[in-house]
Parts: C-alpha cells; sequence; structure tokens
C-alpha cells in the first residue's frame, strides 16, 4: 500500500498541514516529505508554530489536490525521529533541506513520522479507495 501512496507523491505536490492550536485549527503548506522504512515522514523547523503545536497535539491531518478529479488525505499520530541515520536519509532526498538547516542557520530541523496512518485517496463523488491503513 505505501508504494501506492509513493507513487501518487513522486511529484513532490504541496500538502496543507493542518493541526491544532489551543481550540483553533491551523492548516500550512508543507512539501518535504517522504516515505522511509515504511513510515510516512515530514521534515519540519522546530522553531515554527507548527512544531509546538504537534508537540502539545500529536494528531494531525494532510490533505493534498491530486489531479483535477481527487484528492488524498493522510491523517496519523506524530512520532519524534531523533536518529542521525534518518537525518542522514533526509538530507540525501532533500539536499536542499541540508542547506536550509546548516548550522550557522539558526534554523533547527525536526523529523516527524505517522504512526495509526490513513491515507485515502478520493474523487469528487466522495469515493475513497484507500491507500494505506495501520
Amino acid at each position: 500500500m505505501m508504494d501506492e501512496l509513493m507513487e501518487l507523491l513522486k511529484a513532490r505536490p504541496t500538502m496543507y498541514l493542518a493541526t491544532v492550536e489551543g481550540y483553533c485549527p491551523r492548516v500550512r503548506p508543507v512539501n518535504h516529505y517522504m516515505i522511509y522504512k515504511g513510515y510516512f515522514y515530514l521534515a519540519l523547523c522546530k522553531d515554527k508554530e507548527a512544531y509546538k503545536q504537534l508537540l502539545d497535539n500529536t494528531n494531525l491531518e494532510l490533505c493534498v489536490a491530486t489531479g483535477e478529479e481527487t484528492f488524498l488525505r493522510i491523517q496519523g499520530t506524530v512520532n519524534f525521529d531523533r536518529s542521525p541515520e534518518t537525518y542522514a536519509a533526509v538530507y540525501e532526498a532533500m539536499p536542499d533541506l541540508k542547506e536550509a538547516y546548516k548550522a550557522d542557520s539558526g534554523k533547527h530541523l525536526a523529523l516527524i513520522y505517522l504512526d495509526h496512518i490513513s491515507a485515502v485517496l478520493f474523487d469528487r463523488q466522495d469515493e475513497g479507495k484507500v491507500l494505506a491503513k495501520f
């Protein structure tokens, strides 16, 4: 199932990340993501509100238009990954992050992966096709 999800996302469309701040929803674009070791990963800046919101509430949802007639919704629970091996894999897959988060930038990269993931592809008639669920 994750292979089908990877294939759908290989063009790297911009996704929209939904979190909660208190009782208010917050949505922002993200485009640094990948599937690594069977998990869906996102790269975020630790200094931004989105990261802080995920520390408070580890549930998130992502949405992306995948064409004129379809959109993908991904839901999951956030886990934080601090392993050097994962950082190396992320920098290899997305080299622009290595430049953006170099030591003198003052920014700090966070890597999260999703557990209890649900990824469903919907069409305009709201018919869903499950791409991942575990």
